[in-house]
């Protein structure tokens, strides 16, 4: 529904133009009309993404299904501290 979005405001836009380069009122009206369409189109997906969205008081059912996320054990060396493997360390020949 977004990409729909996406090429509605394009189509507007390019609507917009060809309005601005001939004068011609029909065309404005047009980009108007897309423009519309755009926006309740941003909205409708706004919305049917907010229900899509679990409320912070219903549990989350994939852990009793056993899908859920694997528990970090601690056992991972840290990504964050990695030798850069300088070469000048150990070159004191």
């Amino acid at each position: 529904m977004l990409v729909s979005t996406i090429v509605l405001a394009a189509a507007g836009f390019a609507f917009l133009v060809i309005a601005l380069a001939t004068g011609s009122i029909v065309w404005a009206w047009a980009c108007i009309a897309i423009c519309i369409a755009g926006a309740v189109l941003l909205l409708v997906s706004a919305l049917t993404s907010k229900r899509a969205v679990l409320p912070l008081d219903e549990p989350d059912r994939s852990a009793v299904s056993g899908a859920g996320p694997i528990p970090d054990s601690g056992d991972a060396p840290d990504s964050a501290h990695t030798d850069g493997g300088s070469a000048n360390e150990n070159d004191e020949h």
